[in-house]
């Protein structure tokens, strides 16, 4: 009797042992994809200029990162934008950065260097185009910048793309039919509080902080950007497809709109690595970047408009493989 007892005890004992090892193994096999060792290293992140959206949301999102991935060491580095974050990507010189779908689609069509290795991983939030001015400027459209001083972004940056795109859409040379400074949103808002621009481009989430600040101290107005200049944009096809017809709304700079939405262009982000990054340490950022949406989006606003239900739309990049198997695992 105590001999079948004492094999009875053995038999649970093992059972809970053989348990408790597939729990163990499946917690594994969930913190180490294909069993492989934890992401160490370091990790560029390619990022904006030092008062953009871009370089905001990467410092708050190191700190989540620095806990996901303890092992890795995370280096932002500031940009002049979307063209200069995706060329540092392609050719190695980053392993993460944020940019703008029609900036990535030129990159593609014009088979910049590294091109076809580009990887998608998240949809980010939209950039809204925003035309500032003073606010008794003469300036109502687009049209109305003719032969003035207007900051178009700096070489690099997503913003000069579309502002290019814009004046030429609206019968302007974009080079000699104004006078273009190629400033950033770090130095633009100060260069019109201080009469040397009539007006600049800026391609941000909203609200800009940068020109939420200068609205606080100098008064200054949106420029709408009407929908046949819109049809005009997207006439030109390629990757102008991706510009879509938005408008800002009413409460985005409550003291500058005065109660009244306006009408603008839109452009998704999109977070981009290549298909040299780990596949581990890819679903992890991606982990992190869709975990971290509320706590971040409380101090970066545009954090708050990434979803899960359309992160995954990475048009016009294919999915990198890490960030396929997250989406893989929170599928309902």
């Amino acid at each position: 009797m105590l001999q079948a007892l004492s094999r009875v005890g053995r038999r649970r004992s093992f059972q809970v042992c053989a348990a408790l090892v597939v729990v163990l193994g499946l917690l594994l096999w969930w913190l180490l994809p294909l069993g492989g060792q934890a992401p160490s290293g370091t990790l560029t992140f390619s990022t904006g200029v030092r008062s953009g959206v871009y370089q905001r949301y990467g410092e708050r999102l190191r700190g989540d990162l620095a806990e996901d991935l303890p092992q890795v060491s995370i280096r932002l580095r500031t940009s002049e934008g979307s063209q200069q974050n995706i060329a540092r990507v392609a050719t190695g010189e980053a392993d993460f950065t944020i940019a703008t779908a029609d900036a990535l689609a030129t990159y593609l069509r014009e088979g910049g260097p590294g091109a076809g290795r580009l990887r998608g991983c998240v949809r980010l939030y939209d950039d809204y185009i925003q035309l500032v001015v003073p606010r008794d400027s003469p300036v109502r459209r687009v049209s109305d910048l003719r032969g003035r001083r207007v900051g178009v972004g700096q070489p690099g940056s997503g913003v000069r793309l579309v502002a290019d795109r814009l004046l030429t859409a609206a019968g302007i040379d974009p080079v000699h039919g104004i006078t273009p400074i190629p400033d950033g949103i770090d130095t633009m808002p100060k260069q019109l509080e201080r009469d040397r621009l009539d007006a600049f481009f800026w391609s941000g989430g909203l609200p800009t902080s940068a020109v939420q600040e200068l609205s606080d101290r100098f008064p200054i107005r949106l420029v709408p950007l009407e929908a046949q200049l819109i049809k005009e944009l997207q006439s030109a096809g390629g990757s102008a497809r991706h510009y879509r017809s938005a408008v800002m709304p009413a409460d985005a700079y409550r003291t500058v709109q005065q109660g009244q939405a306006v009408p603008t262009v839109a452009i998704a982000n999109v977070l981009v690595t290549t298909d040299r990054t780990d596949p581990a340490l890819t679903e992890v950022f991606t982990r992190t970047v869709i975990d971290s949406r509320d706590r971040i989006g409380r101090e970066v606003h545009a954090a708050q408009l990434v979803d899960l239900r359309t992160a995954i739309y990475t048009d016009p990049l294919p999915l990198h493989e890490g960030a396929k198997r997250y989406y893989r695992s929170v599928k309902p």
